[in-house]
């Protein structure tokens, strides 16, 4: 059989413009479960998410259930009609979900960045041509990492393949919990016009406050549904408490989402617009960064009572600064303005 390649891939059939995906982080208990699933039902969500695997980046944490999680989504799907989908991320979690029914599967971020772990995957799922298969972007952001993930399952004969943008990582303090950076499923566009894309706004923005305004930020870029944690009590919720929602507040969001028709998705200038905006917000968490580094540096000098200001070590840097910028085509004039707005509020906050 001849490989399908991204650019064919063909819409998900499941209903919904945009198409909701919701559920809790992790499946706790059979009744909490049951509870969001009836609860999200009710609302019209078609598709339920939960985790019952949750291998966590610090062990000692709650991890999921396991295998035993497996019989409550197939009670949420005869009990609600709803389709049920969670995560796999071995060889043995795809066979214990393909033995369970489980009608969607997706890829995390940790394993689409691992070409074996998805080539073993893909080997696993040949065959079962009725699964859906969602991967979502790697940890980093690397287009061709993704690409490849998504590949590998196609080559695995399973064409009913979506993506799922969740934001990458990133060191420091972000206003996001996962960098957008929301020219890369732009670009997997241009690869796979057709494809489902959806975005995740409850991994990238990290706080359920941020999940209406990204939810409906990813509708206007053309995305074509959404991924989002739903938890009837998120306080007390054992795995990422603070970006889940409740279905009520889930039911408000969706309420409130403005499908626009007619959106240029593959506008250059929307994607140059979007490239600026992701700069800004590069540049923001740097200029944070370097003003934590300032505070530390003030509290040095009045441990050791130097001068906060120290004119040979302004303009050694301001020299060097200019420098840097002339190779990089920065004007000299533009570039020292900069340099001098960014030191006096250095200065201010080494003398807070």
């Amino acid at each position: 059989m001849a490989s399908v390649l991204l650019h064919d891939i063909e819409p998900l059939p499941f209903a919904g413009e945009p198409l909701i995906i919701a559920g809790p982080c992790s499946a706790e208990t059979e009744q909490q479960t049951l509870d969001a699933a009836m609860a999200l039902r009710q609302i019209g969500v078609n598709v339920f998410r939960a985790g019952i695997w949750k291998p966590r980046t610090v062990p000692g944490g709650f991890e999921g259930v396991g295998d035993r999680g497996l019989p409550w989504l197939q009670r949420v799907k005869s009990e609600t009609g709803m389709a049920v989908a969670t995560e796999v991320a071995t060889v043995e979690h795809v066979r214990a979900a393909l033995d369970a029914g489980i009608d969607i599967l997706w890829m995390g971020a940790r394993t689409s960045a691992n070409p074996f772990a998805m080539q073993d995957i893909a080997d696993v799922l040949h065959g079962h041509d009725d699964v859906t298969v969602l991967v979502k972007n790697p940890v980093n952001p690397d287009l061709e990492l993704w690409m490849g993930a998504l590949q590998r399952i196609l080559n695995a004969g399973i064409t009913r393949v979506g993506a799922v943008h969740r934001g990458f990582s990133s060191a420091g303090e972000h206003l996001y919990r996962n960098d957008p950076q929301w020219h890369i499923p732009f670009e997997l566009r241009r690869h796979a016009p057709k494809m489902t894309i959806l975005c995740d706004p409850s991994h990238i923005g990290g706080k359920r406050s941020f999940v209406e305004p990204l939810s409906q930020q990813a509708l206007d870029m053309g995305f074509d549904g959404l991924m989002i944690e739903s938890h009837c009590n998120p306080d007390h919720a054992l795995s990422d408490s603070t970006q889940q929602i409740t279905p009520s507040q889930l039911k408000t969001i969706i309420d409130g989402l403005v499908v626009r028709s007619g959106l240029p998705v593959e506008d250059d200038l929307a994607l140059l617009r979007q490239q600026i905006d992701d700069c800004d917000h590069e540049l923001l968490a740097v200029l944070a960064r370097r003003m934590m580094v300032s505070r530390e540096i003030g509290k040095f000098k009045k441990a050791h009572n130097l001068r906060v200001v120290q004119p040979e070590r302004y303009q050694y840097m301001m020299n060097n600064r200019l420098a840097e910028g002339k190779n990089l085509t920065l004007d000299p004039d533009f570039l020292q303005r900069i340099i001098q707005a960014i030191h006096e509020e250095s200065v201010r906050q080494q003398l807070d």
